[in-house]
């Protein structure tokens, strides 16, 4: 991973890509139950407690804990997400100066104890800190969706699908959850009240037919290479 991106500037409703990957660029996510396990940690500190009371019925009580006292879903929407064979994207706003700090270390904490327990491993699963990107524009807020949304598209064929393990079935209407937000990207597309140059598109047709590449419009906020 480049040393880019390093330097973290964290603002007050800022809009950010959160992206890591695995140490060696090893596999971090070898199976669907290592994403279903990240996906749950994504939820268990982004959905509203009410929700997760119900749904989430067995938690333990190291869990409870963690969703009563270490909860942001009023300090961070997730925007977007994909997982990658060896990384992660996460497109996220956060509403305070520190949450996606907070966030993050919980999250990868939890998932890291997780994949070493599984794995049999010692030591740090990812590569080095996660990069936070600030998003200057609403083109980049746009554009970093499709790539995020794309990129499990290119990957070839294995023995499961990773393009269900992002959020862009959210996107489509085939899934919903509370703790993630398509709604504010959403707003952008097949929307007359809204003028910009993508309110004629559909999103579907803006992630997999556009011809512009979304990495050409995103520049140093991206990996330099996908894997």
């Amino acid at each position: 991973m480049p040393i880019k991106n390093t330097i973290k500037i964290y603002i007050e409703n800022g809009y950010y890509h959160i992206y890591n990957r695995g140490v060696d660029k090893r596999e971090i996510f070898s199976d669907p139950q290592d994403c279903v396990i990240f996906l749950f940690y994504l939820k268990l500190y982004l959905a509203s407690p009410e929700i997760l009371e119900k749904e989430e019925k067995f938690l333990t009580p190291r869990m409870q804990y963690k969703l009563l006292n270490l909860n942001l879903s009023k300090e961070i929407d997730l925007l977007a997400f994909s997982l990658m064979p060896n990384h992660f994207h996460l497109e996220i706003k956060q509403y305070t100066k520190n949450a996606i700090e907070k966030f993050c270390r919980r999250v990868l904490t939890s998932y890291s104890q997780y994949f070493n327990k599984k794995h049999k491993r010692i030591g740090a699963l990812f590569e080095s800190s996660y990069k936070a990107v600030l998003l200057d524009t609403e083109r980049q807020l746009l554009y970093l969706s499709s790539y995020i949304h794309r990129n499990p598209m290119k990957l070839q064929k294995t023995f499961f699908d990773y393009t269900k393990f992002s959020s862009y079935p959210y996107y489509l209407g085939f899934k919903t959850a509370d703790w993630i937000k398509p709604k504010e990207i959403m707003s952008f597309f097949n929307n007359s009240k809204n003028i910009t140059n993508f309110s004629n598109l559909s999103y579907r047709s803006f992630v997999e037919n556009f011809k512009e590449d979304p990495k050409e419009a995103l520049g140093s906020i991206v990996l330099e290479k996908d894997c």
